[in-house]
């Protein structure tokens, strides 16, 4: 067991005595900052590992992150067509090395998670580990779906703000700009998107009910809409649109969700 490993205890009932065989012990500062320090050189070995193997396809994940710009692009008649631009000397290096560290992150977000999981889950009660873990794998997969979302839905907003001056400018996109803010629609996104997570939690814990979440309802249509209109970026209406939209759908599947298989 991971706790008796670790040298920690399990949560007990006051008065209870420990498992036969179990040597309750508690680890001292310095052994708690030695298994901090083996986790965080597994993490960084597995982002070094992945961020290599991504470095080595960096073109096709270049190639994949642009396709929502070359969508967008196919309606603008620009006489560079698809193109992108490099403005600075460095970043035809810079670039590859940035994108294969993110998504080296990305890749090795199982390991860190593990890392993380083995390190604070002896220190939990058995109540707090059965919801960990929902919340962990709950969190990973809307942040995912989240960002594969905006992936989707950026080109819309992209093609009107391409379009809006019409024949008066020509559109280069700069590559760097252009991935810096793919970069922070993918993050508004997955963070946005992690609503539902919190309010399934929240209503596992008790402290909100599906009745009060409807009764509620005007009331987050109105915050989901002014909340994105604030955080995602660019001027297009098409962005803020979608992302009010599913957050909706969200809240009222929390709704249901908290009603029928949380019971409350």
């Amino acid at each position: 067991m991971a706790a008796r490993r670790l040298g920690w205890p399990l949560a007990r009932k006051p008065g209870e005595a420990p498992p036969p065989g179990q040597q309750e012990r508690e680890l001292t500062l310095v052994e708690h900052l030695e298994e901090l320090r083996r986790a965080v050189i597994v993490c960084l070995i597995a982002w070094a590992a992945t961020t290599i193997v991504a470095f080595l396809f960096n073109q096709r994940l270049i190639a994949i992150l642009e396709r929502p710009l070359h969508l967008a692009l196919r309606n603008t008649h620009s006489p560079f067509g698809q193109k992108v631009v490099v403005t600075s000397p460095i970043q035809g290096l810079a670039i590859p090395f940035e994108v294969a560290a993110v998504a080296g992150v990305i890749l090795a977000l199982p390991v860190i998670v593990w890392q993380l999981w083995r390190f604070i889950a002896p220190g939990l009660r058995a109540t707090e580990r059965r919801l960990a873990f929902p919340f962990v794998f709950g969190t990973l997969f809307f942040f995912a779906l989240g960002g594969l979302f905006a992936y989707f839905v950026i080109p819309i907003g992209l093609a009107f703000l391409a379009t809006f001056l019409g024949s008066n400018a020509v559109y280069l996109p700069d590559l760097g700009a252009y991935l810096s803010f793919l970069a922070l629609v993918v993050l508004v996104f997955g963070v946005t998107f992690e609503m539902p997570v919190v309010l399934c939690i929240l209503g596992a814990i008790g402290v909100v009910s599906s009745q009060q979440l409807r009764r509620w309802r005007k009331a987050a249509v109105f915050v989901i809409v002014f909340v994105a209109l604030i955080v995602t970026p660019g001027a297009d209406p098409f962005t803020p649109t979608f992302l009010s939209l599913a957050l909706i759908i969200f809240y009222e599947g929390s709704i249901l969700f908290i009603r029928h298989a949380l019971h409350r």
